[in-house]
C-alpha cells in the first residue's frame, strides 16, 4: 500500500474510532469530539496531513463518530433512567 492510501484509510477510520473511545473514557460525547479535534489539529500542524481529500475524510469520520457517540450516550442515559 502506498503512503497516500494508508493515510486515507487512517483518516477514514481513526477519527471516528477516537471520538467513540474518548467518549467512553470521559462519559461525554462533546469532550470526546474536542479531544479528537485537538489530535487532528496537532497532526495538521506537524505536517502529516496536507491534502484536501484527507481533510474531507477526517471530517466525515468525525461526523460519523460523533453521531455514533451521541447515540451511545443517549442510550446509556435512557437505560440508566429505566433502572
Amino acid at each position: 500500500m502506498h503512503d497516500f492510501e494508508t493515510k486515507l484509510l487512517l483518516a477514514t477510520l481513526l477519527p471516528g474510532i477516537l471520538v467513540v473511545f474518548f467518549t467512553r473514557v470521559t462519559f461525554h460525547h462533546v469532550v470526546g469530539l474536542i479531544l479528537t479535534l485537538a489530535l487532528i489539529a496537532a497532526s495538521v500542524y506537524a505536517g502529516y496531513t496536507h491534502n484536501w481529500l484527507l481533510y474531507v475524510a477526517d471530517a466525515v469520520s468525525l461526523t460519523v463518530g460523533f453521531w455514533f457517540a451521541s447515540r451511545m450516550v443517549r442510550n446509556a442515559r435512557r437505560s440508566q433512567m429505566e433502572e
